[in-house]
């Protein structure tokens, strides 16, 4: 393995810009055990999110989700907590329950307030076509939930 392991980025979009995708990298980074992902890029960690409409049609929706699938799926949702945690200082903790099949649903909650409830389906086939969307879909996320968290603020802290 090599210690310069990177990705050409998309000049017109840079990770930094994104406290999203900061926080994706660093869940990534900090469910490494073996410090692999330590010297890689944020671009290169980021990069299985980025799945083309061709290639997803080419991934089998038969049989069980990949587990590194399913690890993508769980760092997105808990970059988004932590986002959230970050911008309302509520605990924020993330339930993810998918079946074999890919099938399931995905829960955000602080104290006894639901902040994000999302049904998803075909999991194998996780991905967005370019940083910007993955970006662009959890800040949306986050500003949903934050707007939540603030008009209901003493649910959150029970």
């Amino acid at each position: 393995m090599s210690d310069t392991n990177s990705v050409k980025p998309n000049p017109s979009f840079d990770v930094n810009q994104s406290s999203f995708l900061k926080a994706i990298a660093q869940q990534i980074r900090g469910q490494d055990v073996y410090g692999v992902y330590r010297s890689w890029s944020d671009e290169l960690l980021l990069k299985p999110y980025i799945i083309n409409k061709q290639k997803k049609r080419e991934i089998p929706i038969d049989g069980d989700v990949d587990p590194m699938t399913v690890s993508r799926i769980m760092a997105f949702y808990r970059a988004a907590a932590a986002c959230i945690e970050k911008e309302t200082g509520l605990l924020s903790q993330v339930v993810v329950d998918l079946n074999h099949e890919g099938f399931g649903w995905i829960l955000v909650f602080a104290g006894n307030l639901l902040l994000v409830r999302k049904t998803i389906r075909d999991a194998h086939r996780f991905g967005y076509d370019s940083l910007e969307k993955v970006a662009e879909d959890g800040e949306k996320l986050i500003a949903k939930a934050v707007d939540l968290a603030k008009r209901f603020p003493e649910v959150g802290k029970l």
